[in-house]
């Protein structure tokens, strides 16, 4: 039976450059259409690309990755996958920046126990660094935010005759579509601005 060798390649958005990944693959002889791109987050492995892959390989297959996080980047699932591809499926994986990562090089005991220690040391490190950024997100938007940065899309401000205007649409004189355009702004802004405009009244009435 032949056995086939497939590159996978991810980058998490469209704009990211797959050359580099694509690169190391061709130089191991892995042709184009052998290869499988998925543009999307490493968060699980709900992936078109990578689905694909794993429906057509078969037992001997192998694949072959740049990185272990360009597999995923969650701990438990990574762990899951490596456990359906090496044992249910009978492939094997190779990561290209990590040569003990490798289980076409030895399949007996000290290999496969090496393999899964450095793979679940990696696997760990691959999300915790994911969960340290988020982080670091976090804490950038609170210090952003108190330092007076706004985030979103600038409020519409309400014209100065608002009120004159909200009152010909009470009248039935505008509708709500002219009403919007007159404010230049979309209908469920309007409404937003209406609700505002009420609570306002009703408090200082």
């Amino acid at each position: 039976m032949e056995k086939n060798i497939y590159g996978y390649v991810r980058v998490s958005t469209r704009e990211q450059n797959v050359e580099r990944q694509l690169i190391a693959l061709k130089k191991m002889g892995i042709s184009q259409s052998k290869i499988f791109i998925d543009r999307q987050s490493g968060k699980d492995f709900r992936r078109p690309a990578y689905q694909k892959m794993i429906r057509r390989l078969k037992p001997g297959d192998a694949v072959v990755t740049k990185s272990i996080d360009r597999l995923g980047r969650n701990y438990e699932e990574i762990k899951e996958q490596w456990r359906m591809l090496t044992k249910e499926i009978g492939a094997d994986i190779i990561i290209q920046d990590m040569p003990l990562l490798d289980t076409t090089k030895s399949r007996d005991l000290l290999g496969n126990f090496i393999s899964d220690v450095v793979l679940q040391l990696l696997s760990f490190v691959a999300e915790n660094e994911r969960n340290n950024i988020r982080t670091r997100q976090a804490e950038g938007i609170e210090a952003a935010k108190q330092r007076g940065v706004r985030f979103g899309k600038p409020a519409i401000p309400v014209p100065e005759n608002f009120s004159e205007l909200y009152r010909r649409w009470e009248q039935g004189s505008i509708n709500i579509n002219e009403f919007a355009r007159l404010c230049n702004m979309g209908r469920s802004t309007m409404y937003k601005h209406i609700r505002e405009y009420k609570r306002m009244c009703e408090s200082v009435c």
